[in-house]
């Protein structure tokens, strides 16, 4: 389903991607880990083409997208739905209209076939019956839930998470992990998710990704990640600082 090869990114003098290559099948849940600032709220944005590498392809279903057009990759977004890290829910809207952002702009749906569509999403998420609210009104669970909506309304094929449960009390995160397997068993959508939360991770990830300084460093299933005995992956895993950085930070 998507094909990374040799991906390369900068912002000017900080080189935030340096060859970073992975696969994802059809189907499958992967969850990528790494410092903050590592590079992996920008590797989503280059996997839907919001940004362009400076080197390397992405291909999604056997297609190279980085040389494409914006028409083109308005189809290929298509495939795609996407919970932001802080849900970006619109707060002059209510959670109907935010949900239906974007298909409002579908001349082919009737208001009535759009609501039903609302309907189902909310349900999907377990938020029945507050398409009259405001962001402001929910919890942020429950704002989070609302972002999950939203991108799932589509009927994508990939949905995309970044850091979905950041901000949560660790029950409130419990019940969102529990949502996004739902979500991806019942949908049978391919999933990528983004998370600094090792619990998370363990959790929802077939396969987990860590990045660092710019590549794959390490890939495996949640054992294999967990147990490793890689000085990099057992500091991050633990929550350590290596000794050189906590010098530094002290």
């Amino acid at each position: 389903m998507i094909q990374v090869r040799d991906l390369k990114k900068s912002f000017g003098s900080n080189r935030v991607l340096d060859g970073a290559s992975f696969e994802v099948q059809t189907g499958e849940a992967i969850v990528i880990i790494g410092r903050s600032g590592g590079g992996k709220s920008i590797l989503l944005k280059l996997l839907i083409g919001l940004i362009q590498p400076d080197a390397g392809e992405v291909w999604i279903e056997g297609e190279p997208i980085s040389q494409m057009n914006e028409r083109q990759l308005l189809e290929v977004r298509r495939k795609f739905g996407m919970l932001f890290q802080g849900a970006a829910l619109f707060d002059s809207m209510s959670v109907a209209e935010n949900v239906s952002f974007g298909l409002r702009r579908e001349k082919n749906l009737t208001a009535g076939e759009i609501a039903k569509r609302v309907e189902e999403a909310l349900d999907m998420v377990e938020l029945g019956g507050v398409q009259a609210k405001k962001p402001a009104e929910l919890s942020g669970g429950m704002r989070k839930r609302v972002g999950l909506a939203r991108a799932i309304i589509y009927r994508p094929q990939i949905v995309l998470y970044d850091e979905p449960t950041t901000g949560l009390d660790p029950v409130v995160a419990d019940s969102i992990d529990r949502l996004l397997l739902r979500v991806c068993e019942r949908l049978k959508v391919t999933t990528v998710v983004v998370t600094h939360d090792m619990r998370s991770a363990r959790r929802i990830g077939q396969r987990i990704l860590m990045l660092h300084e710019g590549r794959i460093h390490a890939a495996g299933t949640p054992d294999e990640i967990f147990e490793s005995s890689d000085p990099v992956v057992r500091h991050f895993v633990d929550g350590i600082a290596a000794e050189k950085e906590f010098a530094f930070q002290t």
